[in-house]
């Protein structure tokens, strides 16, 4: 046999020929490059393993995949952009009593985690404003030209047309929800003005916009949205929580699980504004009634959700209670009070003969009002002069037959169903009333303590009026504290001290109460809960359907992995394990023909192997 010759390959230097017996021993690796090689291939196995393992936990768990994070959350800088294709766009038109407000939301695309909300902002502008429009009166007032509906609300649409992109109007959802102004409406009013809009909007405007999508929405759902908005700014619906942080152990509505969710706490919100007073919570917990009648009424005060986009997952499923109080405003409730002082003092008056608050000379005593700040209430008629003695605690005790409270469980004001408030492990935010009127004049707006507001309270009673208009007049109060705030503090204060304490039964202990106007320094309209409400199931066009999937059933989850990555894996392995082995089988069949040669018989294989330049190991 001839000699192979390979100085086309190697430089001068590297000159050397093999016969063919030699030529195995160079092209078969040894043990230490087989494990090399076999490392090699194992890792990369592993990474490809590990790529998919990440990508599969993320759709299973819920926690947040690292390569999506870019998409998952809208910047300071993203809200002002209409150029960036990856913005979504949603409009919600406030119909209130007073006027409209249209707000304009943006968000990105959603980041594929069916366990995550999208991360829904309010628009900005260039000058770094929020973008939103207000018109009055409100919509109730064209109860009788309900065919005006549309024209009113152009000047906002119009507005809002102006900032979402025109590419994107048709994907941008529209909402147009009503409320107290045109609930009070009789419904055939409601529904006329309502179809008007339903209409005429689709044909001047090329948003998403659907019948359902334009409604009067009731008292529990504007509370369930505010529950819902403060919420989502808060950041309470990220259950990823750290050590130290609040949480509480949920029993989620309708869930067939046994074990507890343990997940952030969640926020209650108190809301006085001048005609009702509000309060929502997350109810963590099975209720139970005293009665059937109780469950019956519960019923329309306790709401279950889902805010995630897939009914399967219960991460965010919640059980809120809602309710709305009327008359329990605090100028409705000086109302019903004036209301009570002219018919009582009328009645007595009759009854004993007196003249009691007929004349300036002969006032009525009210410890409601600053000291001795004069007041005249009610119609000519039965005009009544009132000056006041300023007595906190006695206010406090006179307003308390207005909460109509009862003696039954689980009530508060006017006797409603209240469920069991943990308040040990529990949060509160007070807006509105709540706010102003510890802020506005005591000056005491933040974290709340009942002993420190009820001194300064007393001792803003007792204050006489003239010096209280003294400090007014040298801007000692708040800006936008007017002459109606300083003559009526003292019995609001009175009115939010007994709704919170008596109608509310927060105990005088409590210190986990925020009274706020903005959270996160932002104003948080209910609008904002609506739409991530009614935007939830947006998500599932950027969620793999294998995500889903897996996220119905572990089982499942468990057997599409081991059929579409741990079977590849086998595979895998088994195909190595065969080259290793077949590699070895050369190895064993090179030394065996070696061993039937001699050096004397094979001089030419010394020789192959003699240069220097090109070890060769055995």
């Amino acid at each position: 046999m001839g000699r192979i010759g390979f100085s086309c390959l190697f430089p001068a230097s590297w000159h050397f020929s093999l016969s063919p017996q030699a030529l195995p021993r160079l092209l078969i690796p040894s043990l230490r490059q087989l494990l090399f090689i076999s490392l090699v291939l194992c890792l990369i196995g592993l990474f490809y393993m590990l790529l998919i393992a990440m990508k599969t936990h993320t759709s299973w768990t819920g926690e947040e995949n690292p390569f999506h994070r870019h998409l998952a959350r809208v910047t300071d800088l993203d809200e002002t952009d209409t150029s960036n294709p990856n913005l979504n766009y949603g409009l919600v038109v406030d119909c209130g009593s007073s006027g409209s407000r249209v707000f304009v939301y943006c968000w990105p695309r959603h980041n594929g985690n069916p366990r995550e909300l999208l991360d829904i902002r309010q628009m900005r502008d260039q000058n770094r404003k929020p973008v939103v429009m207000k018109i009055k009166p409100g919509i109730a007032e064209l109860a009788k030209t309900p065919e005006k509906a549309s024209d009113y609300i152009d000047p906002l649409l119009s507005f809002a047309a102006k900032h979402v992109p025109k590419h994107k109007h048709q994907e941008t959802p529209l909402y147009i929800l009503c409320t107290a102004g045109m609930r009070i409406l009789p419904e055939s009013q409601q529904e006329a003005i309502l179809e008007d809009l339903r209409t005429d909007i689709p044909v001047h405007f090329n948003f998403l916009f659907s019948d359902s999508h334009v409604e009067v929405i009731s008292g529990k759902q504007e509370g369930v949205y505010a529950w819902i908005g403060i919420n989502y700014v808060l950041g309470r619906f990220n259950h990823e929580h750290k050590d130290g942080e609040a949480v509480v152990e949920v029993h989620v509505p309708g869930s067939d699980q046994q074990e507890a969710l343990m997940r952030k706490r969640t926020a209650g919100v108190l809301d006085m504004g001048g005609v009702s007073t509000q309060i929502a919570y997350e109810v963590p917990n099975t209720v139970s009634f005293a009665s059937p009648q109780q469950e019956e009424v519960a019923k329309n005060l306790l709401a279950e959700f889902n805010l995630g986009c897939d009914a399967h997952v219960t991460d965010h499923v919640y059980r809120v209670y809602v309710s709305t109080f009327l008359g329990f405003g605090g100028n409705a409730a000086r109302q019903r009070y004036e209301e009570s002082l002219i018919r009582n003092t009328a009645a007595r008056n009759k009854l004993l003969g007196e003249h009691v608050g007929e004349t300036v000379e002969s006032p009525l005593l009210d410890p409601c009002l600053p000291s001795d700040l004069q007041d005249e209430i009610g119609p000519p008629t039965q005009r009544l002069h009132l000056r006041g003695t300023g007595d906190f605690d006695e206010c406090r005790q006179i307003l308390q037959p207005f909460l109509n409270r009862t003696n039954d469980t689980q009530t508060s004001l006017s006797g409603i169903y209240q469920p069991a408030i943990d308040y040990s492990n529990s949060q509160f935010y007070g807006f509105s009333e709540f706010y102003y009127c510890m802020e506005d004049v005591l000056r005491m707006g933040g974290d709340y303590n009942a002993s420190k507001y009820a001194q300064a309270a007393k001792g803003y009673c007792a204050t006489q009026w003239k010096t209280l208009k003294e400090r007014f007049d040298s801007g000692l109060y708040a800006s936008h504290a007017d002459f109606h705030r300083l003559k009526y503090q003292c019995f609001k204060s009175a009115w939010t001290y007994e709704v919170l304490h008596t109608g509310f039964s927060f105990p005088t202990t409590y210190k986990n109460l925020k009274t706020a106007l903005l959270v996160y320094d932002k104003e948080v309209q209910w609008t904002l809960g609506a739409i991530l409400y009614r935007t939830r199931f947006l998500p599932l066009r950027d969620i793999p359907q294998e995500s889903l999937k897996g996220a119905h059933s572990h089982w499942r989850h468990n057997f599409s992995f081991v059929n579409n990555h741990y079977l590849f894996l086998v595979c895998f392995f088994i195909v190595l394990l065969s080259i290793i082995l077949y590699l070895l089988r050369l190895r064993r069949i090179h030394r065996r023909v070696a061993q039937r040669y001699t050096p004397s018989s094979v001089p030419w294989l010394e020789e192959g192997l003699g240069s220097p330049s090109l070890p060769v190991d055995l």
